[in-house]
């Protein structure tokens, strides 16, 4: 058996075509604890997202972890299931579609795009085979994580180089690491904090909270703590806010280790104790809605603000498909795409290039050329 992948099947006349790949996170195929734990098994598994080396990790992820906590996260999940599956994969899907009719109505050369998920379904190389069967020899990964970290868009990115390691005929590769300061992302965040204020009026703060990384990882060389107090920065100026009426935050954290702080958690707590009127929270590192921010902020952070003496607890959606994001994702992705979008693209010259290389390659092959319309 070939060490490497079969290629999809080659055809003279087919069209060069540019892909653009959307990663996201993942999830599971369903709510329950069977589908959660196969997700978590590949989750917890990956070296970038737990540096906790094998020898000592595994026996934990496999002798406690994996027969203890599935059952709790399909509980949660099941508390944010759509009735068409997981919010996360919904969103994602709904985004790849939209941009792919916004690039449509911006460049007459049909890109073709496909999302995936690290984890989980749609995979990446399904994903990257599907493009490839299209004719694309050039494509665009683009992680959904606006600010980098090697466990979110690292590792996304090493499922896509993964993949071509299989590949014999290898397409060009372009990638996006990061946004998180990007002019269009930042506005899009602004115009959805404003659309919400408009309608709910505004907060005594507005929480920025950012999903945690272990502490080390700063210490390391991750960039990811930075460019999350930018984007919180950056926000704050566009909002007009003054220092003491934002705060950025962390949440998710997982073991006994000392994650990036300040906790949201804790932070919740905190002005909750000290009779806050009204708290918004905003997930600027979350472009899709997902378990993190509707079970973890909208439901439990909302508890615990609450229950500690808060007033009034509201979430901002995340960007999901808002038009001002797509817009800003479509800009994001033709900047990066300078210099392989052709300036000018004709069907009809295209096809009759097509069929002149058919019959130029027939006629090497010693057959009958087919004929030219």
């Amino acid at each position: 058996m070939s060490h490497f992948k079969t290629e999809p099947a080659y055809a003279h006349d087919q069209p060069r075509r540019i892909g653009v790949l959307l990663i996201n996170l993942g999830t599971p195929e369903a709510p329950t604890a069977s589908a959660v734990r196969p997700y978590l098994a590949q989750f917890l598994s990956d070296r970038r997202v737990v540096e906790i080396p094998p020898l000592a990790w595994k026996p934990i992820l496999h002798g406690i972890i994996l027969n203890t906590r599935p059952g709790k996260s399909a509980e949660k999940y099941a508390s944010i299931w759509q009735a068409d599956g997981s919010p996360l994969k919904v969103h994602t899907e709904q985004l790849s579609q939209r941009l792919a009719e916004e690039l449509a109505q911006r460049h007459a050369y049909p890109l073709q795009v496909e999302y995936a998920m690290r984890y989980g379904q749609p995979d990446v190389e399904g994903a990257l085979d599907r493009l490839r069967s299209r004719g694309c020899d050039r494509i665009l990964v683009l992680p959904l994580y606006p600010q980098y970290a090697a466990s979110s868009a690292g590792t996304a990115l090493d499922a896509v180089y993964r993949v071509l390691l299989k590949t014999r005929a290898m397409p060009d590769i372009r990638t996006i690491r990061h946004f998180h300061d990007h002019p269009g992302y930042i506005d899009a965040l602004k115009h959805s904090v404003e659309r919400y204020w408009a309608e709910h009026g505004q907060p005594d703060l507005l929480l920025m909270s950012f999903h945690g990384v272990p502490r080390y990882t700063l210490d390391k060389g991750d960039p990811y703590h930075c460019e999350c107090h930018k984007t919180g920065r950056l926000l704050a100026e566009a909002l007009g806010l003054d220092p003491t009426r934002y705060r950025i935050t962390f949440q998710s954290r997982f073991g006994r280790t000392e994650w990036l702080k300040p906790y949201t958690a804790e932070t919740l707590v905190e002005l909750g104790k000290g009779k806050t009127g009204r708290v918004d929270v905003l997930c600027p590192g979350f472009v899709a809605d997902c378990l993190e921010t509707l079970e973890e902020i909208a439901m439990e952070g909302k508890t615990t603000f609450l229950q500690a003496g808060g007033k009034e607890f509201r979430y901002i959606p995340a960007l999901n498909t808002q038009p001002v994001w797509i817009d800003a994702l479509a800009d994001l992705v033709t900047t990066h795409l300078a210099g392989w979008l052709p300036t000018a693209w004709d069907p009809e010259v295209e096809r009759v290039e097509l069929q002149l290389r058919n019959r130029r390659a027939a006629l090497l092959e010693g057959k009958k050329p087919p004929e030219t319309a």
